[in-house]
């Protein structure tokens, strides 16, 4: 019933945002006299962002057709590499160059679309040959593809790795961080010929014990059952993965939008002045995050509830008790791994501390194998978009993978 009523209700809510989008192109209209008096530019640009806001999103395009190295424009295609049901690994191709180093980036399975890193692929594109995962929305994935849990999670990360590579770097950023970390030790285990030669982890959640946030209070403080039966819903049965349990994405979006209802507030006021005052670019930079940000996926329920439980409920990982299809993973077996944990000061989602308990824990690497950056005054988004990870983060990320390349 969850799943029904939201559609309904995006349903309803998409035909109000094509009246106000059509009244206000009327009211903001040159040839006509409203747009020279009275309220007319005011309630069309009020109108404007309430269509905006109730715009139904799908996926989107990651958009890099070129990249620029050297000073030269050098166009970009991408590459689908490996397909799978649950997620697919693309590549970035750059028409006439190679030779630089691999980089894997492992995209966040929380709600959003890998496209959501598209900042991070943009700023390395000049100098890595880039690859990432990009994860199905799970409604979309028929049942009979089967399950997709962190075990599968874990088995995902493996096989791209093995798939582009002996000499490539990874690079997880939020939530992929313990399934990457753990696969990642794996393969140490294992002497694995595709072992990344460095893993990058940015605000992710190693030890959610460590200074917890509102995220992580929230999992805790709830039982297992709670999550089982408050918010996993089946997919309807007019989208392809019809019957299959997920936790919606729109719940997730909703979770993150209420965490700072004040800032997202502000921000629509702040475009609603712009388009009073007709400066339409600084509306489109609010409006082009939003158009990301809103464009949310699903979850399978038996990776979000397991997750939950591993990472965020019992610490499985710090506390050396994590497993992966019944095998023990021993974060001191990564000993050929170069390790790097990145933190932003005001990061509201991993704090400060939970990300960096990733080098405490592994014990098979020298001091020169780990390294550690807290990066002041960077939220979450900001490790990863932004002109702090352009300008500060993305150089940190360049010089470990120079320094401990092959």
């Amino acid at each position: 019933m969850l799943y029904h009523a939201f559609d309904m209700q995006k349903a309803l809510l998409a035909g109000a945002g094509r009246w106000a989008d059509a009244s206000a192109r009327i009211l903001g209209s040159k040839a006509l006299p409203f747009a020279y008096f009275g309220g007319g530019p005011v309630l069309a640009s009020a109108l404007e962002v309430f269509a905006h806001a109730v715009e139904p999103r799908g996926k989107p395009a990651f958009g890099l057709d070129h990249t620029v190295i050297e000073g030269k424009a050098v166009p970009v295609r991408e590459q689908l590499v490996v397909e799978k049901p649950f997620g697919n690994l693309l590549r970035f191709v750059r028409e006439g160059r190679s030779g630089d180093p691999k980089l894997l980036i492992v995209a966040p399975m929380s709600g959003h679309y890998a496209t959501l890193l598209r900042g991070t692929v943009e700023r390395m594109l000049p100098s890595h040959d880039v690859y990432i995962t990009d994860w199905a929305d799970a409604k979309m994935v028929p049942r009979s593809a089967g399950r997709f849990d962190l075990d599968d999670y874990v088995d995902y990360v493996i096989e791209f790795l093995d798939a582009i590579g002996p000499g490539t770097h990874a690079l997880a950023v939020c939530q992929p961080s313990v399934p990457t970390y753990a696969a990642v030790a794996l393969m140490n285990a294992q002497n694995h010929p595709a072992t990344p030669v460095t893993l990058t982890m940015m605000g992710g959640p190693i030890d959610t014990r460590e200074a917890p946030t509102q995220v992580n209070s929230m999992a805790v403080q709830r039982p297992h059952d709670w999550f089982v039966h408050n918010v996993i819903a089946r997919v309807p049965n007019y989208y392809p993965g019809a019957g299959r349990k997920v936790y919606p994405g729109f719940l997730q979006l909703t979770g993150f939008m209420s965490m700072n209802l004040g800032n997202h507030m502000v921000s629509h006021w702040t475009m609603f002045n712009h388009l009073v005052e007709g400066d339409d670019d600084s509306s489109d930079v609010i409006k082009t995050f939003y158009d990301e940000y809103r464009a949310v996926c699903d979850m399978t329920a038996e990776f979000y509830l397991q997750t939950v439980d591993v990472v965020f409920q019992r610490h499985a990982l710090p506390k050396g008790e994590f497993t992966h299809r019944g095998l023990r993973i021993d974060p001191g077996a990564i000993n050929k791994t170069a390790i790097l944990c990145i933190e932003g000061e005001r990061d509201d989602i991993s704090g400060i501390g939970q990300t960096k308990a990733a080098l405490k824990i592994s014990t098979g690497l020298t001091e020169d194998q780990k390294a550690y950056h807290l990066i002041e005054g960077a939220g979450h988004y900001g490790i990863f978009n932004g002109s702090k990870w352009r300008e500060q983060i993305a150089p940190i990320v360049e010089d470990w993978i120079r320094t401990h390349g092959d």
